[in-house]
């Protein structure tokens, strides 16, 4: 979020900031401190114990801006402005009260809803599952099989249910009779007889005897005498027995079944999952210690066939991980038949990044349930509904006003405290109906209420409409899509509608999972957790920011030490090195730059190219960061430092090197100067640590009146007149050629330091072109005496044409060698031509013809004599590997000069340090020192460069040159 918020903040664009504080008591004392004293030494309670820092470095620690306007859910206003949100839904008669089968956790003792437990909400587990006898009534010695994964739920078995459509198979096995479905056959232990064949609509209305009819909570809701088989289009025969024993009281869909055919509903547990009165042996048993007794009383009924282990997702609960029950309970929902329509349309007004979330959301709101709204807790949002318990009618107080106009009753004992219990509950209303005084119902809102208000509670939307109206909507949220797009996202939205009919947010950003580095979750238990402080210590801020940058955000983060040093290796090491070297030259010169730093306007290539591309990267970072796309900036960013630091500032070395301080080196120190305090700028909002530090050095320590902080500057503009499209494409050219031209030596393992005589070069299509200046760039990267372009590749490179056999194989058969001879026949050059234009060929093959794409021909280059030669799309580069004396001279005298070098640094001399050389060598060796000595002591700064033995002070080296012995002494001079 912060880097979104980081490049808005330096355009001076319209920007707020509102923090949801998970841990309000703790996050509120921190701000009180921050403003009081930043610098204080406090300890806190870090995930890994107590960690002790100042303030200000603790609420610093990730970089963020100062926070303000965060909202609290348990704040006055929070409370009231979801009390006006359900009034609204009141008036409009989408509130009520349902009766029904929802999700339950024991251990919270509430109700959870749909989009509290849909994907995210569930883990595989394993289960005992029972399979048993229900014996049927009239058919003695039959029975159905039943199967099921919650042995508890058998307590309150009302009726089975078969599928119509499914075939069933009545089976013997010994004494017995069995019915099943077909398919579950498997499932039968033993040897059995199938008997007969019937489809499962010959089922229905078969009566049977339930596992524990003899419980009183069975016997008192008619359950034995509602026991029959009934149809439904749901029962499959994949798992179990294709009979599904069904408990309305424990499950949502048996409890739809038994609106539609009348059979009662008994439910077992209580709010903590314990098994209430009229249960016999199980009363007083919590449902995770009852399936063993369910077991064992199964076994001594003799209806019990057989349990196995069985390995499912199933529903736990979303804050505390328990698994989750369904219990027959009175809930609030919201109903979402009108309201649904509405969402859909405000949702389609919203940009979703990644693109995906528009179509998940909107699956969501097409198929998701009415939204239950209440929770059978404490502690949280008081529910406003004042419900009669005369005549049944209900209201609901959409404010404070409103509550105490309407008050008869506790309204004193109220005031002063907080919309919660236990004061909110002394209130009592007249009934309008009745005239009976009313109490506020029990229970209190699902939390997604106190989330999904924010758009409207934290921008005072009913105390300062106008100051909502500047402030609405949001311009950008953002959370992890894998759960929110059912949770925050859907009340949001939401809330949103019912109070505006708008969105309340114009782009969502969402994301996907951290995993660890081999896309496992992370857990404490599994060793692969990685905490944050812990990676702040070992990788840094800096790289934990661009490591989550360069990923494409609907894909997991693969996170782990390993990823974070190819951050290190490819991004901020290059970056250091490069504002290194600037540094180290700069003092060594004692250059700084002019007052104000004026933009360059340079008359070098290079210098005029670096800039082109720094322009070029200011308008697509400045364009991707808009879009919210820190991946596209990332992938803006990172070829620019590659140009940066292997192109611009390797072919500029000399002229910061050379001694003399002339306009050129005047230029390469302002051009560089320029383009790192610009990408100090630009990387400020993803790496704001290391583009301080550096801002800090360049600008700070040499400008008294520049501002404080990198991130007090304004953001960089690109400047088209600085955007030299067309030397962007002639050096892309230039470098390519020179790409080329590396590949084609390696072929040869010809090294770089080699002179050679000449390159050549070949470019298929018209267009761009090579300048002199370009050329000679070209010819000094290849170490070449000159670089000549030639018309026709054939010059270069010889070709053979072959049928590609995986393709052709199989589709000429046996005409394939007649076609491969064809092929062969065909003026090489000229075919060529054609399959580079993309076009087809057509040859005779054994009379008929055949048509071949340009992608089933393969190509294969041979070099003509002496040539080494490297090709890639329209651009062929040769190389002549034919030595002369002269050049294997030059080569010689470039080893020497890496050998001198190397020794310097072993010295541990300064860059800058003029040095006395003395060599011992023989032969061709000895003859190419003397020849290129002026060379050799201008590369290596050496005021002599003598033949003898070392001085006894010298540092002395000891090398073979091509096999050639070299001993070395250098001092300095």
């Amino acid at each position: 979020m912060l880097k979104y918020a980081a490049i808005q903040t330096e355009q001076s664009q319209r920007l707020g900031y509102w923090m949801d504080w998970n841990a309000p008591d703790f996050l509120r004392d921190l701000a009180e401190r921050m403003a009081r004293a930043p610098e204080e030494t406090i300890t806190v309670d870090g995930p890994e114990g107590p960690v002790t820092d100042t303030v200000e470095n603790i609420v610093g620690r990730l970089g963020l801006p100062e926070l303000g306007g965060s909202y609290f859910t348990f704040s006055t206003e929070n409370n009231y402005m979801i009390w006006t949100m359900l009034k609204r839904c009141w008036e409009r008669g989408w509130l009520y009260k349902g009766r029904d089968v929802m999700p339950w956790c024991p251990r919270c003792a509430t109700g959870i809803s749909q989009h509290e437990i849909v994907t995210e909400g569930y883990r595989e587990m394993t289960h005992p599952s029972i399979t048993l006898r229900f014996p049927l009534r009239g058919r003695p010695g039959e029975s159905l099989l039943i199967w099921t994964t919650t042995p508890w739920t058998l307590t309150s078995n009302v009726a089975a249910a078969v599928g119509p459509e499914l075939t069933y198979v009545k089976v013997r096995q010994g004494d017995e009779i069995f019915y099943l479905a077909k398919g579950a056959l498997p499932i039968l232990d033993g040897k059995y007889e199938v008997l007969e064949e019937m489809p499962g609509t010959a089922l229905e209305g078969w009566a049977y005897d339930g596992p524990f009819d003899e419980l009183e909570a069975q016997q008192a809701a008619g359950g034995p005498q509602a026991h029959r088989v009934l149809l439904w289009d749901e029962v499959g025969e994949t798992e179990g027995t294709g009979i599904v024993h069904m408990a309305p009281g424990c499950g949502a869909e048996d409890f739809a079944l038994s609106k539609e055919s009348g059979i009662p509903a008994i439910a077992p547990l209580d709010e903590e999952g314990v098994f209430l009165e009229g249960f016999g042996p199980f009363t007083g048993t919590h449902v995770s210690d009852s399936a063993e007794r369910v077991f064992e009383n199964l076994r001594e009924k003799g209806i019990f066939y057989k349990v196995e282990d069985y390995t499912h997702r199933y529903p736990v609960c979303w804050r505390c991980g328990t698994e989750l029950v369904f219990r027959l309970v009175d809930e609030w929902f919201i109903s979402m038949d009108e309201l649904r329509h509405d969402m859909i349309e405000v949702t389609k007004q919203i940009r979703w990044i990644p693109s995906f979330g528009l179509d998940r959301e909107l699956d969501w709101l097409r198929n998701m349930h009415d939204w239950m709204i209440s929770k059978k807790r404490y502690w949280g949002l008081a529910l406003p509904i004042w419900e009669c318990e005369e005549c049944g009618h209900f209201e609901v107080i959409g404010d404070e006003h409103e509550l105490e106009e309407r008050a008869v009753a506790g309204w004193d004992e109220f005031e002063g405290h907080t919309p919660h219990k236990p004061w909110i509950d002394a209130v009592r209303i007249t009934c309008p109906e009745c005239g009976a005084k009313v109490s506020r119902i029990p229970d209190v809102g699902n939390p997604w209420l106190d989330a999904g208000i924010v758009s409207f509670s934290t921008l005072q939307y009913r105390t300062n409409h106008e100051y909502w109206e500047k402030w609405y909507p949001a311009d950008w949220i953002s959370e992890s899509f894998p759960g929110q797009f059912r949770n925050w996202f859907y009340s949001l939205l939401a809330m949103a509608t019912v109070l505006e009919n708008s969105p309340p947010f114009m782009t969502c950003f969402s994301y996907a999972t951290l995993m660890d580095e081999s896309g496992r979750p992370m857990h404490k238990s599994w060793g692969n957790m990685i905490e944050f402080n812990e990676a702040a210590d070992r990788m840094g801020v800096d790289v934990m920011r661009w490591l989550y940058c360069a990923h494409k955000p609907e894909n997991d983060l693969l996170f782990g030490y390993g990823q974070a040093d190819e951050v290190r290796r490819q991004f901020l090491i290059p970056l250091w090195n490069v504002y290194s070297f600037f540094v180290t030259y700069a003092n060594i010169d004692q250059w700084s730059p002019a007052p104000n730093s004026p933009v360059p306007q340079p008359t070098n290539l290079l210098d005029r190219w670096i800039l082109a591309r720094l322009n070029q990267v200011i308008d697509r970072v400045t364009d991707r960061l808009e879009n919210y796309d820190a991946h596209g900036t990332t992938l803006a960013v990172e070829p620019f430092l590659e140009d940066l630091t292997n192109w611009y500032v390797r072919r500029s070395r000399r002229r910061f090197w050379k001694s003399e301080h002339d306009a050129d080196k005047n230029g390469a120190y302002t051009t560089l100067y320029h383009v790192l305090t610009t990408l100090c700028r630009l990387l400020a909002p993803i790496t704001p640590f290391v583009t301080e530090e550096m801002y800090q050095n360049l600008v700070c320590s040499v400008d008294a009146g520049a501002p404080e902080s990198v991130h007090h500057t304004d953001w960089p503009q690109a400047d088209p007149a600085m955007l030299d499209e067309s030397l962007l494409a002639r050096m892309a050219l230039a470098r390519q050629v020179v790409t080329l031209g590396h590949s084609a030596r390696n072929s040869k393992n010809v090294k770089l330091r080699q002179p050679l005589g000449r390159a050549l070069v070949h470019l298929q299509a018209a267009g761009v072109e090579l300048d002199e200046e370009l050329i000679a760039l070209v010819q000094d990267e290849l170490n070449v005496k000159q670089v000549d372009f030639v018309d026709d590749a054939s010059d270069l490179v010889s070709y053979r044409l072959l049928p590609d056999n995986k393709v052709l194989g199989p589709r000429l058969g046996k005409r394939f060698p007649a076609l491969r001879a064809a092929l062969s026949a065909l003026d090489p050059l000229t075919t060529v031509k054609r399959l580079w234009a993309k076009l087809p060929l057509l040859l005779e093959v054994e009379g008929e013809q055949v048509e071949l794409a340009p992608d089933e021909v393969l190509v294969r280059e041979e070099a003509q004599e002496g040539l080494a030669v490297a090709s890639e799309r329209d651009v062929t580069v040769a190389v002549d590997v034919v030595l002369t004396p002269e050049l294997v001279d030059e080569g010689l005298a470039r080893e020497v000069v890496r050998r001198v070098q190397s020794l310097r640094k072993e010295a541990d001399l300064n860059l800058d340090d003029r040095i006395r050389t003395t060599y011992q060598a023989e032969g061709e060796l000895a003859e190419a020192v003397e020849a290129w000595r002026d060379f050799i002591a201008a590369e290596t700064l050496s005021v002599e460069l003598a033949a003898g033995s070392p001085a006894e002070d010298a540092f002395v080296g000891e090398d073979q040159v091509s096999g050639r012995a070299l001993k070395l002494g250098i001092r300095k001079a």
